[in-house]
């Protein structure tokens, strides 16, 4: 079994970027059990696919896939359960008032460790692109890659 050095633990959401428009980031905690912790810092978990939602005054992740732990008994967890997120008073109230406003909507971006070996959410409130501001995402990339090859020639 091999456990990866808590900074090593970054999984992204490669297309959150893409598709929205990052407005504002928080981190949060993630209310996990011992066999998801476990699985996490073995490698696991992905949250392509997920997305936030508030409930009774509470953020939750939906969709967030951690796998089973491989050395994990009959006890195991449910790989894509409904996860609880922590967040301050504050920033709750700042999130569920965005989403109010049209437009808004919650996302996740990044799953990591903290250096106290916490797992933490990075989760965004974001504004959908329309097609034509992804082009024009795509045209940026494209340039700033065409300008570091040049730079790269020169030196």
């Amino acid at each position: 079994m091999k456990i990866i050095a808590p900074e090593k633990i970054n999984v992204r959401h490669k297309r959150a970027e893409f598709d929205y428009e990052i407005v504002e980031r928080f981190d949060a905690g993630i209310m996990l059990t011992g066999s998801e912790i476990k699985s996490i810092r073995n490698g696991g978990g992905s949250i392509n696919e997920s997305y936030c939602l508030i409930r009774d005054g509470e953020v939750f992740i939906k969709g967030m896939t951690i796998p089973e732990y491989s050395h994990g008994t009959y006890a195991n967890h449910d790989p894509t359960r409904l996860r609880k997120l922590l967040l301050n008073k504050r920033e709750l109230n700042r999130i569920e008032a965005k989403i109010r406003e049209r437009g808004f909507t919650l996302i996740p971006i990044r799953l990591f460790m903290n250096e106290r070996g916490f797992a933490k959410l990075e989760i965004a409130l974001g504004r959908g692109k329309k097609h034509y501001d992804k082009r024009q995402s795509l045209k940026q990339k494209d340039t700033k890659r065409e300008i570091e090859k040049v730079m790269k020639k020169y030196r």
